[in-house]
């Protein structure tokens, strides 16, 4: 890992958590993810299974977390494996994790083999009642791949087929959704990161460079700061193509008079940061630029302001859509007839702004949490308004993320350049 070390009692806090919400007699199960090939002798780089990550901070393969709180031994209520270290693999591959590394990492005391832990297991499993194993339940999967969750699955109800088994996704979509401080610490770490680099890459900006070249600036930036990297795949937007929600090639020159939407953020420590900001290409904002920036910077500040705890999502948007189409028929988007006649299963400011305003934020960009409930204390999302304009070949986003509390929310990007003047001096110097 690049990042220095986090406090382990992020993760023993976490552990505990999910502890309290097991059936008594109860074992939970959870497994790393695959490494997936590529081509040849080629692998993807490997990313750990985020509900292992969040529970113990190993991001090591071959790794799995056994909790047995009602475990008669003490000493094994809650056990850490790992591959066993090989000398000769290492020379290869590089250090694997030792014991007592592991217990540094995670907290947890004890530590056995992965070529141990069938025998070892299988004992705990018969004086179990309940079996929690793992899947992955965020909303937005969209891939089929049998991976290692899903074989592991299939294999113990083999094995143990008279045993209860019980889904630990669906403890992890309410525990993940709520942040401890601790989280927060690292995720402010996360969006600083991104922020020093929203500056440097301000001054970077000019007519005639490549988006490409300000993808560079950002990973440069990201990976000089301890960062992991881009939590996902930068986008840098320049012209018609801000209107390209996903819009990730990044091979086109940036023109005098365009805007370039970039929607980039930081990973550090496993969590992620997740800013859109629009800026001129050549540092100054046109009349018609700013006035559709400040509208989204509007709709941005609105939005913020009803992100609460008691509100669901369902009212959130439809709040932030009504704002969104008096502010649309101001900048003169939309006429009084196009809101007469307007579809209510397809609003008309949908035609400006076609996705939704926030979503959960943590390990997972696209965070593991109910969209249904009322949004609650401790949650993480981000405010994210766009207005995307075909006839004027424009788009602009605002987004930052806000932690939110039992009294309002608090913006972890407060210190980051948003209004026009802020833009316009920073891109000056």
């Amino acid at each position: 890992m690049k990042y220095l070390p986090l406090n382990p009692e992020l993760f023993v806090q976490n552990r505990n958590r999910f502890i309290q919400k097991m059936e008594k007699n109860s074992i939970a199960i959870f497994n790393s993810n695959d490494e997936l090939p590529t081509n040849g002798d080629q692998l993807h780089r490997f990313k750990q299974n985020s509900d292992l990550y969040w529970l113990t901070g190993i991001e090591q393969e071959d790794t799995m977390l056994i909790l047995f709180p009602d475990n008669p031994d003490p000493k094994y209520r809650e056990v850490l494996v790992l591959v066993r270290p090989n000398e000769l693999k290492e020379k290869w591959d590089g250090h694997r994790l030792r014991a007592n590394e592991g217990t540094s990492i995670s907290g947890i005391k004890t530590v056995i083999w992965l070529d141990t832990v069938d025998a070892t297991l299988q004992p705990w499993i018969h004086a179990a009642d309940t079996i929690y194993l793992n899947t992955n339940e965020n909303d937005r999967k969209s891939n089929n791949v049998q991976v290692r969750d899903y074989r592991y699955a299939t294999l113990m109800q083999q094995r143990f087929p008279l045993h209860n088994y019980r889904r630990s996704a669906k403890i992890l979509k309410e525990l993940r959704a709520i942040k401890t401080a601790l989280e927060v610490e690292v995720m402010q770490k996360a969006i600083d990161i991104t922020d020093i680099t929203f500056r440097r890459v301000m001054q970077l900006i000019k007519p005639g460079i490549m988006e490409y070249e300000i993808e560079a600036e950002i990973y440069h930036s990201f990976l000089s700061q301890r960062a992991t990297g881009p939590g996902y795949s930068s986008i840098i937007a320049s012209g018609d193509r801000a209107r390209i929600l996903h819009y990730i090639d990044n091979n086109q020159e940036c023109k005098d008079g365009e805007l370039i939407l970039m929607d980039f953020g930081a990973e550090y420590g496993g969590y992620n940061a997740d800013l859109s900001r629009t800026v001129p290409v050549n540092g100054k904002f046109s009349r018609r630029q700013k006035t559709v920036y400040n509208a989204c910077l509007h709709l941005h500040h609105y939005a913020a302001s009803i992100l609460k705890p008691g509100i669901s999502i369902v009212d959130y948007t439809e709040k932030v859509g009504d704002e969104a189409t008096v502010i649309f028929q101001k900048i003169g988007l939309l006429k009084k007839s196009d809101i007469k006649n307007e579809d209510p299963d397809n609003r008309a400011y949908r035609k400006y702004l076609y996705h939704g305003i926030s979503h959960h934020l943590g390990i997972d960009v696209h965070d593991l949490g109910t969209r249904t409930e009322p949004i609650k204390a401790g949650m993480v999302f981000t405010v994210e308004p766009g207005i995307y304009i075909e006839e004027e070949k424009m788009g602009v986003r605002i987004e930052n993320n806000f932690w939110i509390t039992r009294n309002g929310n608090k913006d972890l990007m407060k210190n980051i350049p948003i209004t026009v003047e802020e833009i316009e001096a920073y891109m000056k110097k």
